[in-house]
């Protein structure tokens, strides 16, 4: 390593390029020496067995100062636990899983970072909107209204600029001129998917665009499942608006739930291929419907906060009459009219009752007297 560099940053970067995420014996082996030691004893070969196993295929490769210097001609930065900028609360789910022993769930033992934002502030208060890449119309429409409410109302739309749900997610949060994270299965200098371009160049403008692939990094297949679990770590809830039911997506939201993450689904059409994995995480109750950007923020919110305003129901205009009352009322026709005894016979209400209720009903309008009887006036 070029001892020039930061010696805890140098040590991060090596310990990223040698070992294939998630790692979750290394990282716990970092934790427990440094990263300066555990780096030293990685490229000896001084390591326990299921270290050894994570990181002896790569453990000569020493790219560190190039690939920083990459990093840097992208417009980016390696972002470590040991920075001020570091997201260690969201990212504190996967430390606790891993600690738990599921091994998908091994925390990030630094982040390369192309972009503005602050990590930490740009995560405080984060929604990840995921779903199918061959998404419907329906559900691109609803991932770009989300996308343009959660940033419209100061939150981070995190996803995985992929073609379908996440390109319309990440587009409707810039069209807020609000912040949006894109979480990438290869290095943040790689253009991908090549149409993307365009997009992960503006996302990186005012928001960032994120990996733990060392620039360069071609995308590969596990690599955007491995992604998957930063998707659902660094946000405080997951949005599935359209998804598979064997699919990247229902992949997020079940590691989003592991993860003790809010999951929520947005419904479809029945017939809809693309909305069988969003009811499927329904019907097993793995997540809660959601259908504005007001539920959303209710359930990733702090409790108390952003609170949905109940819907005001249509008024009718029999709204506070009692149960006779109203049974007078039904029994009335809009046509024709009916003496008291009629209506009492029609709607099983006492005589006297009858008398005594149909000129209340009089007064608020609600029925009239006519040469043939009792009749209504509105429903």
């Amino acid at each position: 390593m070029d001892m020039t560099i930061d010696p805890i940053r140098a040590a991060r970067a090596y310990l990223l390029g040698v070992a294939e995420p998630p790692a979750p014996a290394l990282s716990m082996f970092v934790e427990a020496l440094g990263p300066v030691e555990a780096a030293a004893r990685v490229k000896a070969g001084e390591v326990p067995d299921p270290v050894r196993d994570e990181t002896s295929a790569r453990s000569a490769r020493d790219h560190v100062e190039a690939d920083l210097e990459n990093a840097a001609a992208a417009g980016a930065r390696l972002v470590i636990p040991e920075d001020d900028e570091w997201p260690g609360w969201p990212l504190l789910a996967l430390h606790n899983a891993c600690g738990r022993g599921l091994r998908w769930a091994g925390p990030p033992l630094a982040l390369w970072v192309r972009g503005p934002v602050a990590l930490d502030d740009g995560l405080q208060r984060a929604v990840s909107v995921i779903g199918a890449r061959a998404a419907t119309s329906y559900g691109e429409h609803v991932a770009s209204e989300f996308g343009y409410g959660l940033a419209e109302a100061g939150a981070t739309v995190v996803s995985g600029a992929a073609y379908g749900i996440d390109g319309a997610a990440h587009r409707g949060a810039l069209g807020a001129e609000g912040t949006t994270v894109a979480v990438l299965g290869c290095g943040v200098d790689v253009r991908y998917p090549a149409a993307h371009s365009r997009l992960l160049d503006r996302i990186a403008d005012t928001g960032a665009v994120i990996s733990e692939y060392p620039p360069g990094t071609p995308p590969a297949k596990h690599r955007f499942l491995v992604r998957n679990r930063l998707i659902a770590a660094l946000s405080a809830g997951t949005v599935v608006v359209e998804a598979g039911v064997r699919s990247g997506a229902r992949n997020t939201a079940s590691t989003a739930a592991a993860l003790g993450k809010v999951v929520l689904a947005v419904p479809g059409p029945i017939g809809s291929a693309m909305s069988l994995g969003c009811h499927e995480l329904l019907r097993l109750g793995a997540a809660t419907v959601v259908c504005s950007v007001p539920e959303i923020l209710e359930a990733v919110g702090q409790v108390g906060a952003d609170l949905v305003t109940p819907r005001e129901k249509p008024k009718r205009s029999t709204d506070g009459l009692g149960d006779q009352a109203l049974r007078v009322h039904e029994a009335l026709k809009t046509r024709g009219g009916l003496s008291p005894e009629q209506v009492s016979s029609a709607s099983g209400v006492p005589l006297s009752r009858v008398r005594a209720l149909l000129p209340e009903l009089e007064l608020t309008g609600l029925a009239a007297r006519g040469e043939e009887g009792w009749c209504r006036l509105r429903s």
